[in-house]
């Protein structure tokens, strides 16, 4: 008996170009939803850091007003970024994602500020800012 090896085969085996078409198109839907949702995460990760941030030099602000009775350094001197305190670097590798700064510095009061940059610059809470009383603002109610 002789063999016929196109006789007994069946259908080729492997994707026809229908099916690889489809699974493509599946997968640009998913990249499409996921990678704006990942964005996003990324985003308010950023944010969570500045606010920890705030904290952080909030939490210096009040240790100085125990020792010296004035958040003021040297002085009247309103700018506080020559205290060795001072210095929050960026949690982020080398993204800054947020300026941070300290405004309307009194013997009694002052306000800490985050403000967006770069990578962070189109977040929808804005500026971020902690006062002396522990009052929280940004451009949204949800954003603290």
């Amino acid at each position: 008996m002789t063999h016929q090896p196109n006789a007994c085969r069946g259908r080729e085996q492997g994707f026809s170009l229908i099916e690889l078409m489809i699974v493509v198109l599946i997968m640009g839907i998913i990249a499409a939803i996921a990678y704006p949702r990942y964005q996003q995460h990324v985003q308010n990760t950023r944010m969570a850091t500045a606010q920890a941030d705030l904290m952080e030099l909030a939490q210096r602000l009040e240790r100085h007003y125990s020792i010296n009775n004035t958040y003021q350094v040297g002085g009247n001197d309103p700018d506080l970024s020559d205290a060795p305190w001072f210095d929050v670097s960026p949690r982020d590798g080398n993204v800054v994602a947020y300026n941070l700064g300290i405004n309307n510095v009194t013997a009694s009061s002052y306000t800490l500020t985050a403000t967006p940059t770069g990578p962070q610059a189109g977040h929808r809470c804005g500026v971020l800012s902690l006062t002396h009383n522990g009052q929280r603002s940004a451009a949204e109610a949800d954003c603290w």
